[in-house]
């Protein structure tokens, strides 16, 4: 494994670094609005009725359309991580200074709650609903899924995006992001919401001041994204091969 790196404080106040955290916000905004409020929508047509399948693909679409325009908006900015389980395995994989990564946390944090909170306004008032576990799951049920879920998308982001040898299949590692999120939201999506993303989660959970197994949507997206960046580092970038890499490739 490569080295990670801890940075310098006074990388806060670069003005590239401050970019990026910039870009990190609006591409999150972008997200969780059209995410969320694909959810809020469903909500409203059907009279807040029972979820359907037709509601789970409606929201796996909306989240990997949403999620494809995001990162390719911030990818020659930030990088256009858009989840800080990604900048988490970013960090990990030595990609990333834990500096710049705070900058990033925060930046998506609150790009979540604006974005809720613009939702909320936006429609009157009606609930921004927090990630809640399904009836029969257990909250170390929903770590799992969120841990094998956040691996595939951090697997995928490395494979497409990170990798040195990634040649021209970095051109649709937006699109291929996006798409392994709407996948993995029709696979989990009916147990624990499938979040994969601790922003995501966040920003509904401080809209509603609802926080039930609030932490299970921290735990299982960064340590899913801890192991994707190493199991990804050690099989396959060559100790050789890897950089640190600036925020237009990553």
């Amino acid at each position: 494994m490569p080295g990670i790196a801890i940075g310098n404080p006074a990388e806060i106040g670069q003005p590239d670094a401050l970019r990026a955290a910039v870009a990190e916000f609006f591409s999150m905004v972008i997200f969780v609005f059209a995410g969320q409020g694909s959810g809020m929508a469903y909500s409203k047509l059907t009279d807040n009725g029972a979820a359907t399948p037709a509601g789970l693909v409606s929201a796996s679409i909306a989240h990997a359309f949403a999620l494809f325009v995001a990162v390719s908006v911030g990818a020659n900015i930030s990088g256009g991580h858009v989840n800080p389980a990604v900048t988490f395995g970013a960090f990990v994989g030595g990609h990333i200074t834990f500096v710049r990564s705070i900058l990033y946390w925060i930046a998506q944090l609150l790009g979540s709650v604006v974005a809720c909170l613009l939702l909320k306004f936006s429609t009157g008032g009606l609930e921004t609903s927090a990630f809640a576990l399904s009836s029969g799951v257990g909250a170390w049920n929903a770590v799992v899924f969120e841990i094998v879920m956040t691996f595939g998308l951090v697997y995928t982001v490395y494979a497409t995006a990170v990798d040195p040898k990634r040649g021209n299949i970095g051109i649709i590692a937006p699109i291929a992001i996006g798409f392994i999120v709407g996948a993995n939201i029709l696979a989990g999506g009916a147990f624990d919401g499938a979040s994969m993303n601790p922003a995501v989660s966040f920003g509904p959970a401080v809209v509603s001041w609802t926080w039930d197994n609030h932490w299970v949507y921290w735990l299982g997206p960064f340590v899913g994204a801890a192991i994707a960046a190493i199991a990804y580092t050690v099989a396959f970038i060559c100790p050789n091969t890897h950089e640190q890499l600036p925020s237009t490739d990553f």
